[in-house]
C-alpha cells in the first residue's frame, strides 16, 4: 500500500495533524527520529487508524505515492536544516517538501530556493490554531512553487478550518517564502491584539475596581458583538477560573511576566527594514520585554511615585469607552498589519492577495474574529486598498469611536496605568490622519548636523542651508 502523505515529527502538532489528514480520507506514513514516540504514537491515538509509522528516511520514501508529499513538524531553525539532510539523499526530482512551523521566512526563502535548484518542490506552510487547530481545522497559509501547492491543495483544504460560509480557511500566499511571512505577520497581530485587550483588563481592573468575575461577564457580554473573536472569548473563560489552591481568581496568581517565541520581533524587525509604520505590534513586543524586567519593576514601584490608579467618574461611561477603544485600536492594528503585507509584497515580490488572507483568517487561527469579514469584504471592495482606514465602513467606524477612544487613553495616563499599545493605536491614527508632520523640523536637524539636505514645499529640488556662520 502506498500512503498519500509523510509526517516527519511526530509531537502533539505533527500527530494531531496526521490524525486530522486521516480523518479526512488521506492515508498518513508517520517519522520520527526517536522510535518510541512513533510507537507510542501508533499504539495511542493512531491505533486502527490508516496510519502507519516507519523506522528511516528511506522507509518513507518507500511507502508514500509519487510524488512524495511530506510535511515536516519539527522546531524552527537548526532542526529543520538537519531535517532535510536527512531526507534529501532519498528524494527524487518533483518531490514536496513542506515545513509547518514557525521557521523564519528568510530561512524559507534559502531552503526553497536551494531546494528548487536541486529539483525538488518546497513549501512553507504557516500554521495556526495551536494543537486543537491542528487536530481539528487550523487556518494555513501555504507558500512556494504553485505547481507543489496544486499538488497538495485537496489535503490542505480537507484538513483546514471551515469558515461560517463553509470556505476552507486556506489559501495559496505566493512564492518562496510568502506563506512563512504572511503567518509571522498574523502573530505580530496577534501580540497586538493580545497586549491591547491585557491593557483594557488592566485600565477597568486596577483602575476603575472592576472585579475579575464582572471582567469575565463583560469580555463574554463583548464576545456577542462586534469585539467577536477567539481571543476575547478565551479572555472571558480565563478571568472565571479560580485557583484550586487559594480560592482567587487565576489571573490574579499567575505571574506577569509573558514569554514570547519570537515571532512578534520578527514583525517589529522586518517591519523596520521594508519601511512600514506598525507601532502597536511595537507596543506589544516591547511590553513583553518590560513584563520580564519584574525585579527591576518591584524595586522601581517602591522609589519612584506616581499618581495613584483611581477613577472618580462615570463608572459606565469609562466602560463602554473601554469597549469602544478596544474596537478602534484593534482596527489600527490590522490597518498596521496589512499595510504591514502590503510593503512587503511589493519589496519580495510576492502578490500577497490581501482578500485571500483576511478570509482564511477567519476561523482556525489564534486571530480569528468577526472583524476579519468586514476586512474582506473591505479588500473585495477595493483590491488596491493602500490602508484600512481609507475603506469608507472602517473610516467612519474609527471616526465614531474616537472620543471615547482618546477618553478612554487620557483617563489611564492620568491613572499613571501604561496603555504602550492603545496610545500607540491612537498616535497611529492620528499621525496617518494628520497632513503636515513635525518631521520638517527632524530633517532641519539632519541638515543642520550632518548636511543631509531636504526638499521643499514650494519648489521642487534638493537643498542645503549653511546652518552655522
Amino acid at each position: 500500500m502506498k500512503y498519500k502523505i509523510g509526517m516527519v515529527g511526530l509531537g502533539v502538532m505533527g500527530h494531531n495533524l496526521a490524525l486530522n489528514m486521516e480523518r479526512n480520507g488521506f492515508s498518513v506514513a508517520g517519522y520520527n527520529r526517536d522510535p518510541a514516540r512513533t510507537r507510542s504514537f501508533l499504539d495511542g491515538p493512531a491505533a486502527g487508524k490508516n496510519i502507519t509509522g516507519v523506522p528511516s528516511p528511506a522507509a518513507l520514501m518507500a511507502v508514500l505515492e509519487k510524488p512524495r508529499r511530506i510535511l515536516l513538524m519539527v522546531s524552527a531553525g537548526t532542526p529543520v536544516d538537519s531535517t532535510i539532510a536527512l531526507l534529501k539523499p532519498h528524494l527524487e526530482p518533483g518531490d514536496i517538501l513542506m515545513d509547518g512551523g514557525n521557521s523564519y521566512f528568510l530561512d524559507t526563502e534559502r531552503r526553497n530556493q536551494a531546494l528548487e535548484a536541486e529539483g525538488f518542490n518546497y513549501i512553507g506552510a504557516g500554521v495556526s490554531g495551536g494543537e486543537e487547530g491542528a487536530l481539528w481545522g487550523p487556518s494555513l497559509m501555504p507558500g512556494g512553487q504553485r505547481e507543489a501547492w496544486e499538488a497538495v491543495a485537496p489535503i490542505f483544504r480537507a484538513i483546514a478550518a471551515k469558515a461560517e460560509d463553509g470556505e476552507p480557511c486556506v489559501a495559496y500566499m505566493g512564492p518562496r517564502g510568502a506563506g512563512h511571512y504572511v503567518k509571522m505577520v498574523h502573530n505580530g497581530i496577534e501580540y497586538g491584539d493580545m497586549q491591547l485587550i491585557a491593557e483594557i483588563y488592566d485600565v477597568l481592573h486596577r483602575g476603575l475596581g472592576v472585579s475579575t468575575l464582572e471582567l469575565a461577564d463583560l469580555f463574554a457580554e463583548w464576545n456577542t458583538g462586534e469585539l467577536k473573536s477567539y481571543l476575547i472569548e478565551i479572555t472571558a473563560d480565563i478571568l472565571l477560573h479560580t485557583d484550586p489552591e487559594t480560592g482567587a481568581p487565576l489571573v490574579d496568581v499567575i505571574l506577569d511576566e509573558a514569554a514570547q517565541k519570537g515571532t512578534g520581533k520578527w514583525t517589529s524587525q522586518n517591519a523596520l527594514d521594508v519601511g512600514a509604520p506598525v507601532p502597536t505590534i511595537n507596543a506589544a513586543v516591547e511590553s513583553r520585554i518590560l513584563s520580564g524586567l519584574k525585579a527591576e519593576r518591584v524595586h522601581a514601584s517602591r522609589v519612584i511615585n506616581g499618581p495613584k490608579p483611581e477613577y472618580k467618574g462615570d463608572r459606565q461611561r469609562l466602560i463602554d469607552a473601554a469597549r469602544q477603544a478596544l474596537y478602534a485600536s484593534k482596527v489600527t492594528s490590522y490597518a498596521q498589519g496589512l499595510g504591514l503585507l502590503k510593503i512587503a509584497s511589493n519589496e519580495y515580490q510576492y502578490d500577497l492577495p490581501l482578500s485571500e488572507i483576511a478570509k482564511i483568517w477567519r476561523a482556525g487561527c489564534i486571530i480569528r474574529a468577526s472583524l476579519l469579514d468586514d476586512i474582506m469584504s473591505a479588500y473585495q471592495r477595493d483590491p488596491a486598498l493602500v490602508n484600512l482606514l481609507l475603506d469608507e465602513a472602517f473610516r467612519t467606524a474609527v471616526e465614531n469611536r474616537q472620543q471615547a477612544w482618546r477618553l478612554l487613553v487620557q483617563t489611564a495616563v492620568g491613572m499613571g496605568i501604561p496603555v504602550l499599545a492603545l496610545s500607540a493605536s491612537l498616535a497611529y491614527f492620528d499621525a496617518y490622519r494628520s497632513e503636515r508632520l513635525p518631521a520638517n523640523l527632524t530633517q532641519a536637524q539632519r541638515d543642520y548636523f550632518g548636511a543631509h539636505t531636504y526638499r521643499r514645499t514650494d519648489r521642487e529640488g534638493t537643498f542645503h542651508t549653511e546652518w552655522q556662520k
